[in-house]
């Protein structure tokens, strides 16, 4: 009877144990894959301010053309909330300002080829870096980081409460010292400044068609708030704040 009783109790564990493994099959099965997902992930890279970020390099091919950019070129204010990835924001701010020849030449015509703009990237959501402001470099294709903190609701405020502002992933906000170029032009350099404002955000909206995203120019704001937040230099002016995601 004993003996009965222990194969009986052996039969049932080897039972339970069966259907036990079974019921776990399918979460094992699946582990790699989210492990893969996991490994495909961007790591986040917690910077501090003044620590500087190389952009990836800017892709100079793309399969929109011109003609097709221009016909598609709309204001966007309305986000679906996804994430920018890095690459995206290295595109965007190469077609704004980005070094196009040996000698310093950008994307954009600059009167005297005095460059006087000035681009800060807000960013609230980028894959692969944390939230704050930053700081374009054009000579070395980098972002440096000049404030910790997400402040697009602040800048939105600032920017008379336009909720784009606050929803976008980024918001470039451009500025100019106008010393640059008025100290060859004299007061018609302000006027030059403005256009060479307008060239380089044309250049943002086309290069947001190519990439599927949306944007707007934003010019409503009180400057010497956005100033501040930005911690933009003493001499600079900021003249557009460009809120960019993608479209819902």
């Amino acid at each position: 009877m004993s003996t009965k009783i222990t194969i009986l109790w052996v039969i049932a564990v080897v039972l339970v144990t069966a259907i036990a493994i079974l019921i776990s099959l399918p979460f094992f099965m699946h582990k790699p894959a989210e492990l893969e997902e996991y490994k495909n992930k961007i790591p986040m890279q917690k910077t501090e301010v003044g620590e500087r970020i190389k952009l990836p390099e800017p892709g100079y091919t793309g399969n929109t053309s011109v003609e097709a950019a221009l016909s598609k070129r709309r204001s966007i204010r309305d986000y679906s909330g996804e994430n920018l990835t890095l690459d995206e924001v290295s595109q965007l701010l190469w077609a704004a300002q980005g070094i196009t020849a040996p000698w310093g030449g950008r994307t954009a015509p600059s009167a005297g080829a005095l460059y006087p703009l000035e681009l800060y990237v807000v960013v609230g959501d980028v894959e692969g870096i944390d939230k704050g402001v930053y700081k374009y470099s054009q000579e070395e294709h980098e972002l440096e980081k000049v404030k910790e903190d997400d402040i697009r609701a602040e800048l939105a405020d600032a920017a008379v409460g336009q909720e784009c502002v606050s929803d976008a992933a980024i918001d470039i906000v451009f500025t100019a010292v106008y010393e640059r170029t008025t100290r060859k032009y004299g007061e018609r350099g302000i006027r030059y400044v403005h256009i060479e404002a307008g060239h380089a955000a044309q250049n943002v909206y086309l290069q947001a068609v190519s990439l599927d995203i949306g944007t707007v120019v934003i010019g409503a704001f009180m400057d010497d708030r956005v100033k501040e937040l930005v911690n933009a230099g003493e001499q600079e002016n900021p003249l557009y704040i460009m809120p960019v995601e993608r479209k819902r």
